[in-house]
């Protein structure tokens, strides 16, 4: 009789420690939706190509980007402005969520105003707002890439 009361007590232990663990998010769903979020991610990268040169950049999740994106491939003769960025006046009118940065940094992907293209090459402080759509993960060698004025600049999906 002792043991069966030590075997339903250790049975009855198993089923409440299962039952915690699934109400943690180590669940069959919440494992799935972390891999989708995943996929979501890698699909976001793009390439920028000035030159010979090539820099990855991120794109955030919000409607300008994704409303960028579906322009992409796009090839833009970029005009050179302030020192510090290049600009390109799209066709199409984006989605705006306009806010005051503070503070620019090299490889910022902007939208002023709802299409006009933005690649800051160099960090400095603002008190304009963009609505920001991305940026180039690492900037090294952005500035000598662009150079001091207009440029060629082909920004595609990475493959």
């Amino acid at each position: 009789m002792r043991w069966i009361i030590i075997a339903g007590t250790f049975a009855i232990g198993l089923f409440f420690m299962s039952y915690a663990a699934c109400g943690k998010g180590n669940s069959v769903d919440s494992i799935s939706s972390d891999t989708t979020n995943i996929n979501d991610t890698t699909t976001r990268i793009m390439k920028i190509k000035i030159g010979s040169v090539v820099f990855q950049a991120s794109l955030l999740d919000n409607a300008s980007a994704r409303a960028f994106q579906s322009l992409l491939p796009l090839t833009l003769n970029m005009t050179e402005l302030n020192g510090n960025e290049k600009y390109f006046d799209l066709s199409t009118n984006l989605p705006v969520n306009a806010a005051n940065p503070g503070t620019i940094s090299s490889g910022d992907l902007m939208l002023w105003g709802n299409k006009t293209l933005v690649l800051f090459y160099k960090s400095f402080s603002t008190s304009y707002s963009y609505t920001k759509l991305g940026v180039i993960d690492d900037p090294k060698g952005l500035a000598e890439a662009v150079g001091s004025g207009n440029v060629t600049i082909t920004f595609e999906m990475n493959k």
